[in-house]
This record gives structure tokens, C-alpha cells and sequence, in this order.
């Protein structure tokens, strides 16, 4: 399975990034979240990472994956 480090950008309201959630789970992939809401600091790692303040923003090695699009997110993972 995937061995590569994920690091999700998240918010409280945000569905997307439940369902980015949800989706590592059923596949049993741990992830690291940063909640950008609780931590108003990393927004400007998010800025950094992404060239944006939207949210999820999902990280796979070196991949930066900019909402939830299951396909890249398999594809970086290698599912």
C-alpha cells in the first residue's frame, strides 16, 4: 500500500475535506491534518504549498493536490 506521507489542509465547514477524509480511511491511509481554521498560522503554509487559500489541499510526497480529485489523489498513491 501507499508509503508516501499525506498531509491534508482542512476546515471545520468544509465537505470536501470530509470526503477526503472518509476516503483515506475506507483505504487505510493514515494522513497528518492541518486544520487551517483552528490554526489560523498555517494558512501561509497552505499559501506557500498551493498558491491558494482554498480548501482541501491534499500533499502525497511532492504531489499537491488542490481540492478532492479522488483519480489524482489514487494516482499519487499509486491505488
Amino acid at each position: 500500500m501507499a508509503d508516501k506521507k499525506v498531509t491534508i489542509y482542512t476546515t471545520n465547514i468544509c465537505p470536501w475535506c470530509i470526503k477526503a477524509k472518509e476516503f483515506f480511511k475506507e483505504n487505510k491511509i493514515s494522513y497528518k491534518e492541518k486544520n487551517v481554521q483552528e490554526e489560523p498560522k498555517l494558512a501561509n503554509e497552505l499559501l506557500e504549498k498551493s498558491g491558494q487559500m482554498g480548501v482541501p489541499v491534499i500533499v502525497v510526497g511532492d504531489s499537491v493536490i488542490i481540492g478532492f480529485n479522488k483519480e489524482r489523489i489514487k494516482k499519487a498513491l499509486k491505488l
